[in-house]
């Protein structure tokens, strides 16, 4: 019995980051309101029975590109190590990396969380899922997925106690604030066609960060 349920679990783990593939390639730069059901289901080969029994809403398959964003993100700091300032940085450049490659899908989650009326809960990633993406990590299922919200809180206490910030914050609300200026900076990006966006989101920030030094 328990042989047939771990080969359920790894089946459905690579069928659920299949259709996130999928998805992606669909939609492209397009948006994610375009994205079709019928040729997500014959691009993976399932039905929408096995679809919606993954992803009840359509809309959760934005969740879930989200989560496993910042699966990605966790992994990378908790490989490389990156901490306060630099650890800020480098979440906004893989995040603009994100938005250059899937505009349509990064603005469309922008988009659920501006008509969502439910506060948003994470979506699941199965240690089977963490394992397929990361085989070659042995304690994978043990690193910690933060929201970026809660990711760029830690970066900045780090960066208070290293003196990169001098002045008296609160770290959850810089933290907020951050956020703010991200997610604003990636609508102005898009509505105004500012590119790089790169350098653009990296000079927002910067110019909050040197009020806090």
């Amino acid at each position: 019995m328990k042989v047939k349920s771990k080969l359920r679990a790894a089946k459905a783990a690579k069928l659920k980051l299949a259709i996130l593939d999928a998805t992606i390639e669909l939609i492209g730069e397009g948006s994610f309101k375009d994205l079709h059901i019928n040729d997500l289901c014959s691009r993976v080969n399932i039905s929408k029975v096995t679809l919606f029994k993954y992803f009840p809403q359509k809309e959760d398959i934005l969740l879930y590109y989200m989560r496993i964003w910042t699966f990605h993100r966790a992994v990378e700091v908790h490989r490389n190590e990156k901490k306060g300032v630099e650890g800020i940085y480098y979440l906004i450049i893989q995040l603009s990396n994100s938005f250059d490659r899937n505009p349509g899908l990064v603005l469309s989650y922008l988009g659920y969380l501006a008509n969502t009326h439910t506060i948003e809960k994470p979506f699941p990633i199965r240690i089977d899922e963490r394992q397929l993406l990361y085989p070659d990590i042995e304690d994978v299922n043990i690193i910690d997925i933060q929201p970026m919200d809660q990711l760029l809180e830690t970066f900045l206490l780090e960066a208070i106690f290293n003196k990169e910030i001098t002045k008296s914050s609160n770290p959850k609300d810089l933290a907020y604030l951050m956020v703010s200026i991200i997610y604003g900076s990636l609508l102005t990006a898009h509505a105004l066609r500012i590119e790089p966006s790169k350098l653009y989101f990296r000079r927002n920030i910067e110019m909050m960060l040197n009020g806090l030094k």
